[in-house]
C-alpha cells in the first residue's frame, strides 16, 4: 500500500473537501490492492493511529464515497469513544448520522453525474453497511466502471500531468487541472483544449 494523491481518484470539485477531512481527522490514509470482500475500511489498534484503506480499482465517483463512508467511522470513533459508550454499532444510528452530514457538501452536479447523484441524496436519508445494498445506486455506480472497463481507457484525471493520450483520435498532452476540466495540448497542433476531467481517454 502506498500513501495518494487525491487529485487521480475522486472527481476534481472533490478533492479540496477530502484533503480537508484529512487534515480534520487523525487517521493515516492508504491504497490498496482490489479487495473482493470489501471497497474500503477502517481499523483501530491500541497504540496505533486509526487507518483507512480504499480500493486502488474504483472510479472516481465509488472512490468518493467510500472514502466519505470510513471517514465517518473515524468521526464517530473519535466522537464517541470514552464518553461513557459502551458500544457504538459499526453502522449504527452515529455512523448514519455523521456518514449523512460528511455526504452534504459533495451532494451537487458539479461532483456526481445526475443518476448517481438523485440514487445517493435517496440513500443518505438512511445509509447501509454497503452501497452494494441499495440496487438504485450500486447500478448507477456500476454503469462507469462498465465504461471504463469495455473501452479500455481510464478517466483523464487519473493521468499524472505530462501524459500523453488519445482522446477523439487525437494525441494530447495533460495539463493542470482547472475545477472541472484539463488544459491539455493538441500534439500536432500545439494548441491548448480545456477537456472535461471525468473523460474517458485512452493512455499512450
Amino acid at each position: 500500500m502506498k500513501k495518494i494523491s487525491f487529485e487521480q481518484h475522486v472527481p476534481p470539485a472533490a478533492v479540496a473537501y477530502c484533503e480537508q477531512l484529512y487534515q480534520a481527522n487523525t487517521f493515516a490514509f492508504f491504497l490498496s490492492r482490489p479487495r473482493r470482500t470489501r471497497l474500503g475500511d477502517f481499523t483501530v489498534k491500541p497504540g496505533i493511529i486509526p487507518r483507512i484503506t480504499v480500493n486502488v480499482n474504483l472510479n472516481p465517483y465509488n472512490f468518493l464515497i467510500t472514502y466519505i463512508h470510513e471517514v465517518a467511522h473515524c468521526v464517530v470513533h473519535y466522537k464517541y469513544k470514552g464518553r461513557g459508550r459502551k458500544r457504538v454499532a459499526p453502522h449504527g444510528v452515529e455512523w448514519k448520522r455523521e456518514f449523512g452530514e460528511l455526504l452534504q457538501p459533495v451532494l451537487n452536479e458539479s461532483i456526481f453525474p445526475e443518476d448517481i447523484l438523485s440514487a445517493l441524496i435517496r440513500y443518505a436519508r438512511n445509509p447501509t453497511a454497503s452501497t452494494g445494498g441499495d440496487q438504485i445506486l450500486f447500478n448507477a455506480i456500476r454503469k462507469y466502471d462498465d465504461q471504463a472497463l469495455n473501452s479500455g481507457r481510464i478517466a483523464l484525471m487519473q493521468l499524472n500531468e505530462g501524459s500523453n493520450f488519445v482522446f477523439q483520435n487525437r494525441q494530447f498532452v495533460r495539463g493542470t487541472l482547472r475545477r472541472t476540466r484539463v488544459l491539455c495540448t493538441d500534439k500536432a497542433s500545439q494548441r491548448l483544449y480545456t477537456i472535461p476531467a471525468h473523460a474517458l481517454v485512452e493512455a499512450c
